[in-house]
């Protein structure tokens, strides 16, 4: 897929968080150019932004995976993105130098429990998303994450995927659960080289199976978030997200594109606009603490990225 000059110019024009990522993906900058500007992500935009609202016991917003004092306000659209493990999230996420956070990963073990049950914050909780999330940001912040790791295999399901509400009896897999405990342990393989790959492929075939969309029962579109392009990703599953998980697995793997992504991959491509971006379609209600992207109906930067690189992996497989 070619990108017109137009594009990458619009794209590079950009806080370093992205910028970064444009350099090193589509332009193909030598890694001293890209390296450089990744490093500005501490010191400019919104990472700057929320290393400095970062608590004095190491957490944000003063809770795990909620603010403190959430439970006790009155009912909230969303879900709100300020506290810890979201913050890591994004942080993370826009490609920080964790020597920026030097200390916090001490400091979390220290002061920071679960929601549920009070339980101790890098050994995870019975939440797939949240342990995904927990896994891939202990390990970024170098804790020895192998315990849960291992948990990953023991909790999914008969169908391959895995399912948030397990602890409540489900025995179905959830295409958000299942998407979510394959970055993060796609995520702690990159970062250990200790292999994920029997479990990741018992969760990539039960995505697979339904082509990112359908439910397997009755063919149905499995819920209008499927077809939405957002960012940030969030939790929720979406073709977008779940397809740039399938391009770094294959990067890792050394595998090509399964053809079952295919009407994936084209409903992504047909939603490319005339002067060849994306739209943001979709903001996730919450309180946050930046705007990491435009509102729904205006040309994304973030999704743009997201969707032109997806598709250059696939073509060039082609």
């Amino acid at each position: 897929m070619d990108v017109a000059p137009s594009t990458i110019d619009w794209l590079l024009d950009s806080d370093p968080p992205l910028r970064w990522r444009v350099e090193r993906d589509l332009v193909g900058a030598p890694p001293a150019v890209w390296q450089a500007t990744r490093a500005r992500v501490a010191t400019e935009g919104v990472g700057a932004q929320l290393l400095a609202l970062q608590d004095e016991d190491g957490q944000w917003a003063g809770g795990a995976y909620f603010p403190a004092g959430f439970f006790d306000e009155p009912e909230q659209p969303g879900q709100p993105y300020t506290a810890t493990t979201w913050t890591l999230n994004t942080l993370r996420d826009l490609g920080l130098d964790p020597a920026a956070l030097a200390g916090t990963a001490d400091k979390l073990e220290a002061n920071s429990t679960w929601e549920y049950d009070d339980l101790p914050y890098w050994q995870g909780e019975v939440d797939c998303c949240i342990n995904a999330f927990t896994l891939a940001n202990g390990v970024w912040l170098g804790r020895d994450m192998s315990a849960l790791a291992a948990w990953f295999p023991e909790h999914q399901l008969a169908d391959g995927g895995w399912n948030c509400e397990w602890v409540e009896g489900s025995t179905r897999s959830s295409f958000h659960s299942t998407v979510n405990s394959l970055k993060g342990l796609l995520y702690y393989e990159r970062a250990t080289g200790v292999s994920t790959r029997a479990s990741r492929q018992r969760g990539e075939e039960y995505l697979l199976e339904r082509k990112l969309l359908y439910r397997l029962s009755t063919g149905e579109v499995v819920g209008p978030w499927a077809t939405r392009l957002a960012y940030p990703f969030r939790w929720p599953h979406t073709v977008l997200n779940t397809a740039n998980y399938f391009r770094s697995a294959s990067l890792v793997d050394g595998t090509p594109p399964d053809p079952r992504l295919a009407e994936a991959i084209e409903l992504i491509r047909s939603r490319q606009q005339p002067d060849g971006t994306w739209l943001q379609e979709h903001v996730y209600p919450g309180a946050d603490w930046v705007d990491q992207d435009v509102p729904p109906g205006e040309p994304s930067k973030w999704v743009t990225f997201y969707a032109t690189r997806v598709l250059q992996w696939w073509d060039a497989a082609s």
